[in-house]
């Protein structure tokens, strides 16, 4: 059982974790209520977490703790006092910071310089040597270190995170908050550092608040949780006495949440997507994707994990035909296939590529052409050399209803529809016929609880129906949730591949880290 540092009256502990609390927070964008009367105490020496549906307030209660948005209602309590919050600077100064989910620190300088020039009393003439034995004064009291004097741009990735942690405790936070602090770390990257921050929050020496959308780590690494759905608090309390069900009820509310279909006992079929030594380069001409070989077979998932950045993308423009291959080939039905539009549609070929928007869509055109784009062409939608804008329209209003999709109209721009309904968009147009390949491209990276949960049973549901799919995600969580087989690719590589019953995480995780 995890023991908590005891608070001081004051709401600090002895050795210097700091207590935060929100007290009626409300905070409106013209018409829209990003918070209502939101009230969330985060105990000194505790980890407590954040959860909720995109949109649900999360990121603006956090900004109203870090000063980049004043509330208009409602107060902020550092330590026991209520205290005023008009910029970051003022945040850091009473000891609050925050770890982004992107990194902020200047690649091409050290981690000293980072360290050095994020202080807000760096000297007019730097004293390299007395600061990087100040620095190294500091690391022996850390539970962890970095290399001082190597560039950011060279550490892995857990390695970048850990000097983003330092940075803060560097600069004297004592609250820290966390922004998806795992979303580009192998498995044993992400255990290794929530471990660390947790030892050191029970310690007494930070309070941490967690943004993230992974209950696994909710349920190991948190000692309390809050939960807001659209602009309130509706739940929480200690994560013992909360199953990962509870908390996604109060996320998404019972009607809304649709449970993954069942996994199809029938043994896979014939090989439908084919990859024999794919080789292909990045957009600086490097090699990203190096002698890939891999087939898929109906009616299975085949996933591929991976820190991003390891020729995944690459892989998927190669089968989506938007990058060109330098070696290799591929084959869909034991036939060529170099991924143009013809052969997509004569092999049933779909995709589903990570920000759709950016990627499958053109933002200013209206839901239901975008929605016509695999068949514009054919009928109904065409006649001859015309276009059939009003079977776009019908075609659109029976796919929207299917796919429970939120749109104000059919002709709407698809640019105006929330990231998830983009998807679903998306989803509907790809998987709507009949579909013998699905290649699916992290998709749903930055969606909401619901959203995912509808797309993962779709997703599901044409693997189910006899279709090949490749699941390619940063996700771990969501391969062991889908696949019936999980591949790793490190450095344009397949490195490693196992049943996803049998997968054991630390292997998984120590070929994502390149060992």
């Amino acid at each position: 059982m995890n023991v908590v540092s005891a608070p001081l009256a004051e709401g600090r502990t002895a050795q210097g974790a700091v207590s935060t609390e929100t007290v009626g927070i409300g905070k409106r964008f013209g018409d829209l209520v990003a918070l209502d009367d939101v009230s969330v105490r985060i105990r000194a020496g505790s980890v407590h977490a954040l959860l909720g549906e995109n949109g649900a307030g999360k990121s603006t209660l956090v900004k109203c703790i870090m000063g980049y948005y004043l509330p208009d209602q409602g107060s902020v309590i550092v330590a026991g006092r209520e205290v005023e919050i008009g910029s970051p600077r003022a945040a850091h100064a009473l000891g609050l910071g925050m770890v982004y989910q992107h990194f902020t620190l200047v690649p091409h300088m050290t981690v000293l310089e980072n360290m050095v020039m994020a202080r807000a009393d760096v000297p007019a003439v730097i004293d390299w040597r007395a600061e990087r034995e100040r620095f190294r004064a500091f690391l022996a009291t850390m539970p962890f270190g970095v290399p001082v004097d190597t560039p950011v741009a060279t550490l892995a990735a857990g390695e970048k995170q850990k000097a983003e942690i330092l940075k803060q405790l560097y600069l004297e936070s004592r609250f820290l908050i966390l922004d998806e602090p795992t979303s580009v770390l192998t498995p044993n990257e992400a255990d290794e550092i929530l471990g660390m921050i947790r030892a050191m929050a029970h310690a007494g020496r930070i309070t941490v608040l967690i943004i993230t959308h992974k209950f696994r780590e909710v349920m190991a690494f948190a000692d309390e949780v809050s939960i807001l759905r659209r602009g309130r608090l509706v739940g929480g309390g200690p994560v013992a006495e909360l199953s990962a069900d509870d908390m996604a009820r109060m996320m998404v509310g019972d009607h809304e949440i649709h449970g993954l279909d069942g996994r199809a006992a029938t043994p896979p079929g014939a090989v439908c997507l084919e990859m024999r030594g794919l080789a292909a380069d990045d957009d600086e001409g490097y090699p990203a994707v190096n002698g890939v070989s891999l087939a898929v077979r109906a009616g299975e998932i085949v996933g591929i994990a991976g820190v991003s950045g390891n020729g995944q993308s690459e892989l998927v423009q190669v089968l989506g035909g938007q990058r060109d291959l330098t070696a290799g080939e591929m084959l869909v039905h034991g036939e060529a296939y170099r991924a143009r539009r013809s052969e997509m549609l004569r092999h049933k070929v779909s995709m589903l590529t990570e920000e759709p928007l950016r990627n499958a869509c053109v933002p200013r055109m209206s839901v239901a052409e975008n929605m016509a784009f695999r068949r514009f062409d054919r009928a109904p939608y065409a006649r001859g050399p015309w276009l059939n804008r009003s079977a776009f329209r019908r075609a659109a209003e029976d796919l929207i209803a299917r796919y429970r999709v939120k749109t104000s109209s059919p002709d709407a721009p698809i640019a105006t529809l929330s990231g998830g309904n983009v998807q679903r968009a998306v989803l509907a147009r790809e998987l709507s016929g009949e579909v013998d390949v699905l290649v699916a491209a992290n998709p749903v990276f930055g969606l909401d609880f619901a959203a995912v949960a509808d797309i993962h049973a779709q997703i599901m549901a044409a693997r189910n129906r006899g279709a090949a799919v490749l699941l390619v995600s940063e996700d771990l969580d969501e391969l062991l949730e889908l696949a019936d087989r999980i591949v790793v690719m490190f450095d344009g590589r397949l490195v490693y591949e196992a049943p996803a019953a049998k997968a054991d995480l630390t292997e998984i995780g120590r070929h994502m880290a390149g060992h």
